[in-house]
């Protein structure tokens, strides 16, 4: 059984459960558990597709940097629900979600299935990390287009993208990510820099969307290929060199913010807690019985047990 590593982007995967699946279960206590069981049948799902031998799960120990905030004062600026001056901002979060983040936890630490997560860095940063640094081939599962510039053939990672739902889940490499937008991995970020990324609070340049972008990646390489280009006023319209220009400030600190970090340093990658392994039937006997996790647990459990 050849190994591979599949990486959780926790949080879009928990996001997606809780608001796709119906809040018609709750724990003994009264919380909901929809986001908390939905993720488990995730889980379930996923192990059985890829079939992995190391999983993670990654986590957002801080949803939005200070130091990419400093450099895009606007990142993530629609998604705060209070400014904490000594921590982290908190993130505007449902309550019936945040109440099952706890849970999450629990059910993970139940099944065996390591938390990691780095101070002032995003789960982005850690999948960045974890999969550039991989001896192994990567499964990243995620709903976050970002992640496609760790697309990378010669190193078998791939995206298991779950924005269409999970009952259509895209596997990409680098050709179906050329498929989708008409550039390479490698090119995602810069194409992501210019078109922008209103969830993320990123403007882009305006006047510039996906398909000038891609057309531009494609004459030029790169941004500062593109930049370069605009500079000597060669190779571009009168128009499109304008749009650049006036966007000076906004490309100077923008790589950096979408660019994913790849070098945090999380030990040896895959690390052997990250090795499934048959789960303890007594912690997770406690857990669904604490949390009312049913089937979905029993159901995660088995797809575990089988990869083990």
């Amino acid at each position: 059984m050849p190994d591979r590593l599949m990486l959780l982007d926790t949080a879009s995967l928990y996001f997606r459960a809780f608001y796709g699946v119906p809040d018609t279960v709750h724990a003994p206590d009264g919380r909901p558990v929809n986001a908390a069981r939905g993720l488990l049948d995730m889980i379930a799902k996923l192990v059985a597709l890829s079939e992995p031998t190391h999983l993670v799960a990654c986590w957002d120990d801080d949803w939005r940097p200070q130091w990419r905030v400093d450099l895009i004062p606007s990142y993530k600026t629609h998604r705060v629900a209070e400014v904490v001056a000594a921590g982290p901002d908190v993130e505007d979060v449902p309550d019936p979600l945040e109440v099952q983040v706890p849970v999450i936890r629990e059910e993970l630490a139940a099944l065996g299935i390591p938390i990691v997560g780095r101070a002032e860095h995003e789960a982005d940063d850690v999948i960045g990390s974890l999969a550039s640094q991989s001896t192994v081939p990567v499964d990243i599962i995620t709903g976050d287009r970002d992640l496609f510039q760790l697309v990378d053939n010669d190193r078998a990672v791939r995206v298991v993208y779950t924005g269409r739902g999970m009952s259509n889940l895209e596997v990409l490499d680098a050709a179906a990510v050329v498929a989708k937008y008409g550039v390479l991995p490698a090119q995602y970020a810069d194409f992501a820099v210019m078109r922008g990324d209103a969830s993320d609070g990123l403007p882009g340049v305006a006047g510039i969307g996906e398909k000038t972008a891609a057309a531009l990646l494609a004459a030029h390489g790169d941004l500062a290929g593109i930049r370069a280009a605009a500079a000597a006023g060669t190779g571009l319209t009168a128009g499109v060199r304008a749009k650049l220009i006036a966007a000076s400030d906004y490309l100077d600190v923008a790589p950096r913010v979408v660019e994913v970090v790849r070098d945090l340093d999380l030990g040896p990658v895959p690390s052997p807690a990250a090795r499934i392994t048959t789960p303890d039937a007594a912690a997770l006997d406690a857990v669904a019985t604490r949390w009312n996790l049913g089937s979905s647990l029993t159901r995660a459990a088995a797809a575990l047990t089988a990869r083990a």
